[in-house]
């Protein structure tokens, strides 16, 4: 053991004395390997960055919420046939609540009206337009993700009163009062006087699609006296166990199948989505752009290591009477592997940590130029990155490695 450990270490010894007298061979050389490390750091953190984007995504329209549509999310063949169903309307909600109540051990906990429209919003010389106004009652609050970053959310009675208040995004506020509070400002929805009682927190885009910082909130009885005309009506659903989202949402489907008066033959004129439903759409896509960047990454390391294999083949070649004096003087196959395996390995080595500065840097760069991109560089990434260094060293040079360790000592000694 102790043999091992000396020839382990006398062969780092040369591994560095050979990079140090050979530097721009061994730059070089590695450059492929810092390549190859560079893009499977970039890949990895692109890759985590795009599941945490997606995760937080997701997190918004809530685990644990069923929404009743006319649509279902999913892309769609027979749109028209779709398009002729009837809508939802808000007192479905009411009475989804009522059975939720009469049902022993249900699986769904309350049920919640929305109305939605898109509409221009003002104040003073400031306009926003294309905003998302919502109509909804107090008790939207359980089933959302927005908590109030200043203020409050409508109460039941505003809710019910239909009194025109309402609760602004992240965005709406930002654009409408860049140097003050809204608190307790006269805003004009599509000419329509409400006055701000909450900002919601920041929560970013959905997917990239639009962002939930650009909605205003208004109690649904308003809603419905202004803005009622062409408006889309959902209604979410909070789930009590989101362990038991299908059992849940078979429920609800034989709530609404009850709402709408379907005999058993007949099919559903209306969808439940989730989240799921996103979740399944979107998965192959991650798995193609990740199964795309490991194929990149892996060519770009393939190249690296075939560089490092030719080089160490000619360092054997170079170094062939010095193999030989190092047999006749009784070194074993063992250590001239080692040396050379070593070598190798040390070359990919460096070539490894100076790519993980560089990416380092890089991702850096790129979360300074795209604040919104969540990029993080992971000591697990970090760890694959240099495992990845050391299999690419020892495989590119087992093979003159090997050649080295059984080259005849009196050929070695007569090689010119």
């Amino acid at each position: 053991m102790k043999r091992l450990l000396y020839e382990i270490s006398e062969s780092w010894k040369i591994a560095v004395a050979q990079m140090q007298a050979n530097k721009t061979r061994s730059m070089l050389t590695a450059l492929g390997v810092i390549i190859g490390i560079v893009a499977v750091t970039l890949m990895g953190t692109a890759i985590t960055g795009i599941q945490k984007g997606f995760d937080k995504s997701m997190s918004i329209i809530g685990d644990d919420v069923l929404y009743v549509n006319q649509f279902p999310w999913s892309r769609v063949d027979d749109w028209w046939n779709y398009r002729a169903r009837k809508k939802i309307r808000t007192e479905y909600a009411d009475r989804l609540n009522r059975m939720i109540a009469a049902t022993p051990n249900s699986n769904l906990l309350i049920a919640v009206p929305t109305s939605s429209i898109l509409r221009s919003v003002r104040y003073a010389d400031s306009n926003v337009r294309n905003v998302f106004v919502r109509g909804t009652n107090a008790d939207y609050s359980i089933v959302s993700t927005v908590d109030p970053k200043e203020g409050r959310f409508f109460n039941e009675m505003e809710a019910k009163g239909g009194a025109n208040v309402c609760l602004i995004g992240y965005d709406i506020a930002d654009a409408l009062f860049p140097t003050g509070s809204p608190i307790d400002k006269v805003i004009y929805i599509n000419g329509n006087p409400f006055k701000v009682i909450g900002v919601g927190a920041r929560q970013g885009s959905f997917l990239g699609l639009f962002s939930l910082d650009s909605i205003v909130t208004v109690p649904l009885p308003a809603f419905q006296r202004y803005f009622s005309a062409n408006s889309e009506t959902d209604v979410l659903v909070k789930v009590k166990d989101r362990e038991r989202m299908a059992d849940a949402k078979d429920e609800l489907t034989g709530l609404m199948r009850r709402l709408r008066a379907l005999p058993p033959e007949k099919k559903n004129d209306f969808d439940i989505n989730e989240q799921q439903a996103f979740k399944s759409t979107l998965d192959p896509i991650k798995n193609s752009i990740a199964i795309a960047g490991l194929f990149i990454t892996g060519l770009s390391l393939f190249v690296g290591a075939i560089g490092i294999m030719n080089i160490t083949f000619v360092s054997v070649k170079e170094r062939t009477k010095e193999i030989g004096t190092r047999k006749a003087l009784g070194a074993r196959r063992r250590t001239i592997l080692l040396q050379f395996l070593i070598e190798s390995t040390a070359l990919c080595l460096v070539g490894g940590l100076i790519g993980l500065l560089l990416a380092y840097l890089m991702c850096f760069g790129i979360g300074l130029a795209v604040p919104s991109f969540p990029i993080e560089l992971s000591l697990g990434l970090v760890m694959i990155s240099m495992l990845v260094s050391v299999m690419t060293g020892l495989i590119s040079g087992f093979a003159p490695a090997w050649s080295a360790s059984r080259l005849d000592p009196v050929t070695a000694l007569r090689y010119e």
